[in-house]
């Protein structure tokens, strides 16, 4: 007899021996979604306590990228995670509909020549073909939600409450009409913000400040000396200046080697890949 196995008493499993877990994982989303899962967590939890998380949500245009992924993984542990806890975890994914990628997205599609009425419908109809798309991904992802009901910004009740919401700011007199200078494009006919304007570089005021240590003799045992010969400062790098009074304490790299600069009159810490060029502008 050679087949030695079939004289031990083995456990036995359905398992198989191998994962597969590009095949599987399909098959058991596609269950998932056969026996209502989510449903089922609804019924279950509806006596529980309640634990909302609430979704910013993503853009409706284009594919999803890693941002997405990471954002709506990590989302789903603590739901998941909250509903093993005992508590009623519902999760509703949304999708913000309004913006000019969106508009910029129609206009170069069907031109620019168009009523204001027919570029709204090519919006709206743009966006749900790509909340149809990204929810797709973010199933195939395992994201456990209501995707049957989700909201959306572009949603008529959430249009007509945002328009009420601002009457009400209106009637309260925050709304004014005064002289104030932005970044303005006239292709869009938007505000444009700081960083989306590139038509010149910008130089800004930099600064070398030092810092005077609190306890030396522990840096002194941190560069294995018994004590430090001088005064000594570590020296930071900043644009923003106008921080250091608020300043409370520096951080340093774990894994960044430090080196301590003899400058004549002190003992300097700087970063040892940096200490030439530091030293040629002090």
């Amino acid at each position: 007899m050679t087949d030695y196995k079939a004289t031990l008493n083995l456990p036995d499993t359905a398992f198989p021996m191998k994962a597969g877990l590009p095949q599987r994982e399909p098959q058991i989303l596609q269950r998932w979604d056969s026996i209502g899962l989510y449903g089922k967590l609804r019924e279950i939890g509806k006596d529980r306590p309640k634990f909302v998380l609430h979704d910013g949500p993503p853009y409706a245009n284009g594919t999803i990228h890693i941002g997405h992924a990471l954002n709506k993984i990590l989302k789903d542990m603590i739901i998941r995670s909250k509903t093993l806890s005992g508590f009623d975890a519902p999760y509703v994914p949304g999708w913000d509909c309004h913006g000019l990628p969106i508009e910029h997205k129609v206009e170069v599609t069907h031109g620019k020549n168009l009523s204001p009425d027919k570029t709204r419908e090519l919006c709206r109809a743009y966006a749900t073909e790509q909340i149809e798309g990204q929810k797709s991904e973010f199933i195939r992802l395992g994201v456990l939600g209501d995707f049957a009901n989700p909201y959306k910004t572009m949603d008529f009740k959430n249009e007509a409450g945002e328009i009420r919401a601002l009457a009400e700011i209106v009637k309260g007199g925050f709304v004014f009409k005064g002289l104030k200078p932005v970044n303005w494009c006239f292709d869009c006919g938007s505000a444009l913000a700081e960083a989306e304007v590139e038509y010149q570089d910008k130089k800004s005021a930099a600064i070398d400040v030092a810092f005077p240590i609190a306890d030396e003799a522990r840096l002194a045992e941190a560069f294995g000396l018994a004590t430090l010969s001088k005064p000594t400062s570590i020296v930071i790098w900043t644009t923003t200046p106008w921080t250091i009074p608020a300043n409370q304490a520096l951080n340093v790299h774990p894994e960044f080697t430090y080196a301590l600069v003899d400058v004549g009159d002190r003992l300097l810490v700087l970063a040892e890949e940096l200490v030439e060029s530091s030293l040629a502008r002090y």
